[in-house]
């Protein structure tokens, strides 16, 4: 296995099996933690919307700008984990995702509101890559699939558990404040998280004596880069009111895009460690993996979302019901990322080929039973199709995260890791204001029609499903793609013996 040009030199302490598995644990809790701020606040948009009188924009940055936040901050945490200390960074990120969840919680306003949810993505964007990062130094071999079979199933439950337990927080707190109890519910978790990291995680390095080295220049065009990219996705909410010029900055975003990469290979070139080393994406393995898991992840919390709208505006279900919905979600994946992750080394890309086209067709018959059954039972319906969908959910995300970083150096864990969540949380982010657009558009042309009831909100489920669909069938057609290569590439290997 080679080493990609610009990865960053760390030395590993060794640890035991009793080491390992208490940081991994630790770690888990950090990502699970917030990963749930990603779909728990999707149940409260319409009892923040009550509350605060927040327009449609604001309550799209208050979901999407947290995406935003988390994905600017990724690629430069995950390169500062690989070269000084992960735990620092563990506390750093923690101590202000605490901090602004009690901003969040006492927000006056949706202006308040939306600038905590801004700061509180950065403190994610701190966390995340230091996860993936510490799995990927502290786990070899076949442990390492173990390892990440037990983290896409936490991330699972936590992805699908969130509504449930954001609707819990609602019903507990009232309609007209209970949204408050979802930021407030994350203090003593934080607490508790960060007693884990401080006295439970281990050193996994040696001190570095290294010069710190972060490519100012390329730090600046990549955030302008993915701040011009994400932009218009964050002010497109489906209203008339939609300012069409928002797409623009699209084509600065290409602009910076080529400037970025330029000078990142002018910086590798002069023999220093570029912010992102390009080398990574000549690994098949990561390129391919990385693709999938983003589109994958541009389809799966705008279904959430979307179910959870449904439920509550078509259907007139609590937010604590809606979120339930998705419980069998969360309890399906975690034994099939269990299951994926011990027999991804055997089994290979066709397992995240088979959990696909499984979510994919479980999309394609949520859409069907919202038409076609009663309102009095469409709820267990939706939910008995999720259970169907989080089993092939399970198949996708641990095993594709095992074979995305197989060939990666661990040195370069934190990056490799950091520049796939930074595709994912992209994809979220486009996913999520796609599906919205979609939705919302087509409630305000029925209902300017003069349609009204739960027919609206049919439509208005199938326009946002369509999106879902769509990302998905690309994410089955980039794994089918991965998998023919793969094929031939052991054809090849076979014929040259």
């Amino acid at each position: 296995m080679s080493t990609p040009p610009g990865s960053p030199p760390t030395a590993s302490i060794p640890l035991g099996h009793g080491q390992r598995w208490r940081a991994f644990w630790v770690c888990v809790s950090v990502a699970a933690l917030t990963i749930m701020d990603l779909s728990k606040v999707n149940v409260a948009l319409p009892s923040i919307e009550k509350a605060l009188g927040a327009s449609p924009t604001e309550l799209q940055i208050i979901v999407s700008g947290y995406v935003l936040m988390f994905g600017l901050a990724l690629v430069p945490f995950g390169r500062l984990g690989d070269q000084r200390s992960r735990r620092q960074l563990f506390i750093l990120g923690l101590s202000l995702f605490t901090i602004t969840s009690v901003v969040c919680a006492l927000a006056p306003n949706a202006e308040v509101l939306f600038a905590g949810r801004l700061v509180q993505g950065l403190a994610a964007g701190i966390q995340m890559p230091q996860v993936i990062g510490t799995i990927q130094q502290i786990f070899v071999g076949k442990e390492r699939g173990r390892a990440f079979g037990l983290f896409g199933a936490t991330i699972s439950i936590a992805t699908a558990i969130g509504p449930t337990l954001g609707g819990l927080m609602i019903a507990v707190g009232g309609a007209q404040d209970g949204w408050r109890w979802i930021f407030w519910i994350n203090v003593p978790l934080c607490l508790l998280v960060l007693a884990g990291v401080i006295f439970l995680l281990p050193r996994t390095r040696m001190p570095s004596a290294s010069r710190l080295e972060l490519d100012p220049i390329g730090l600046v065009l990549f955030s302008i880069m993915i701040i011009t990219l994400m932009w218009p996705f964050l002010l497109t909410t489906g209203s008339p009111d939609d300012d069409p010029r928002r797409w623009w900055t699209l084509a600065l975003a290409a602009v910076f895009a080529v400037a970025f990469a330029w000078w990142e290979h002018r910086y590798a070139a002069s023999g220093r460690a570029p912010l992102v080393p390009f080398a990574l994406f000549t690994v098949d393995s990561y390129r391919n993996g990385t693709l999938i898991a983003t589109t994958y992840f541009t389809a799966v919390p705008a279904l959430f979302l979307l179910t959870t709208l449904f439920l509550q505006l078509g259907i007139g279900l609590a937010p604590v019901f809606a979120g339930m919905v998705s419980i069998g979600f969360a309890l399906a994946s975690a034994v099939t990322a269990w299951y994926g992750g011990n027999n991804v080394a055997r089994l290979g890309r066709p397992l995240v080929v088979w959990g696909v086209a499984i979510v994919l067709v479980s999309a394609i018959v949520l859409t069907v039973v919202a038409y076609t059954v009663p309102v009095g039972i469409v709820a267990y319906a939706m939910a008995a199709v999720m259970m169907v969908a989080g089993a092939g959910a399970g198949l996708v995300v641990a095993p594709n995260q095992t074979l995305t970083l197989a060939e990666i150096p661990t040195r370069s864990g934190g990056l490799a890791g950091s520049v796939g969540q930074l595709g994912q949380r992209i994809g979220t982010a486009v996913g999520t204001a796609v599906a919205l657009s979609l939705f919302y558009a087509a409630v305000y042309r029925d209902v300017g029609a003069g349609r009204e009831g739960i027919d609206v909100y049919h439509d208005a489920y199938a326009y946002g499903m369509l999106a879902v669909v769509v990302f998905l069938a690309v994410a089955l057609v980039l794994g089918l793609v991965d998998l023919a290569a793969r094929r031939r590439e052991r054809r090849a290997g076979g014929s040259g013996g």
